[in-house]
């Protein structure tokens, strides 16, 4: 451990992240309790508004959590039993079991050895070969897939593209926002994210008014009007008016989070030098950093070497959903090359905006050093 510097509590401190904010968060939780409207009131209708104008799309529908939101969105586009949705096997089977949960068919395209995310030359492959109904792109790492080509090549096929930005949050490609590319986008606010609540929630975003209506009866057991459902596959998936006012506090900060968060990762990538490791690209805008992943064919050495010296790490993520026990049966014919060989290389090294730059070189030091 460096003389003077205390050791890393986590890979994301959401103690030192919260503690700034805490007379505000407090004045907020109070101004709910005092409204006596705790579940779709004024803060949940205030931030729905704002977190739309934020992504550069016309609606934002509130939910429980992130998977939800890609469910609900998977049932808004009438995706069910013989449906087929492409989607990638190495992002922690949030995807998968919003899929399974329809009755559909996940179809894996593998990865960029790269960016690890969703190779476009595999998807273009599979959706030229068989009927796919839908696409979830799935931005991981906090950095944006090549969105923009994957929609023009739906959009050849009529293929309706669902963007999972749980990872992404305030990500750009040229001044349109991560959400604003596909049909619908699904995002999630569970802490540790970019723009995190404190407990689950989740939203969708669209510019499609259709698909908006949809999930609002949706996550409340698919009511047109009060006790009287008229869509199937409905439940309640509501987020709370505490959540909702406690993101408001939140929203502003973002992207001043996203900029800290891009200078840590830069600093990263400026100092590792260790020949065994690939450290990921820093990119502009399209960028966040949610996560600092290296890669390395020797990960449990390096991983048992920073936390001797008492830093965290973690592992996102490392099985491929279609190898999960739970579900391995169901795919006994798949195999993605590239995703299952990065599977046993990938690393999550501490990454949050409230880091400061003597933590990331004591990180940078400490790998460098490892034999």
């Amino acid at each position: 451990m460096t003389k003077n510097i205390p050791a890393l509590k986590a890979i994301n401190d959401l103690n030192r992240h919260i503690q700034p904010l805490q007379s505000e968060l407090n004045a907020a939780v109070s101004r709910v309790i005092a409204s006596g409207w705790f579940v779709l009131g004024s803060e949940v209708k205030a931030f729905e508004q704002e977190f739309a104008s934020y992504c550069g799309v016309q609606h934002c529908v509130t939910l429980a959590n992130g998977t939800d939101a890609l469910e609900l969105a998977l049932r808004s586009l009438n995706i069910s039993k013989n449906s087929k949705v492409l989607t990638v096997a190495n992002a922690g089977m949030y995807s998968t079991a919003a899929i399974l949960a329809t009755r559909a068919t996940p179809v894996y395209a593998d990865i960029d050895a790269g960016s690890l995310l969703i190779d476009v030359a595999d998807a273009t492959r599979l959706i030229t070969s068989q009927h796919i109904d839908t696409i979830i792109v799935t931005h991981l790492y906090g950095l944006l897939a090549d969105v923009q080509q994957l929609v023009q090549l739906a959009n050849s096929k009529n293929i309706p593209v669902i963007e999972d930005c749980a990872q992404a949050h305030g990500a750009m490609f040229n001044e349109k926002k991560a959400g604003s590319f596909g049909d619908i986008a699904c995002f999630s606010f569970y802490p540790t994210k970019n723009l995190g609540a404190l407990g689950d929630g989740g939203a969708v975003v669209t510019h499609r008014d259709d698909l908006a209506q949809r999930v609002r009866q949706l996550r409340q057991y698919g009511w047109e009007s009060k006790y009287c459902a008229t869509l199937a596959g409905g439940r309640n998936s509501r987020l709370d008016e505490m959540q909702a006012a406690i993101l408001r506090i939140m929203l502003p900060l973002l992207d001043g989070w996203n900029a800290r968060r891009r200078e840590i990762a830069t600093q990263y990538s400026k100092g590792i030098s260790h020949e065994k490791i690939v450290t990921p690209t820093v990119h502009g805008e399209e960028y966040v950093a949610h996560l600092y992943v290296i890669k390395t064919t020797d990960r449990d050495s390096l991983k048992r070497h920073l936390s001797e010296a008492g830093i965290p790490s973690d592992i996102h993520y490392p099985i491929p959903d279609y190898r999960q026990p739970a579900y391995a049966h169901l795919f006994p014919e798949v195999s993605e090359p590239v995703t299952e060989q990065q599977c046993t290389q990938v690393l999550t090294l501490p990454c949050f905006p409230e880091m400061t730059d003597a933590e990331v070189d004591m990180v940078i030091n400490c790998i460098n050093t490892w034999k």
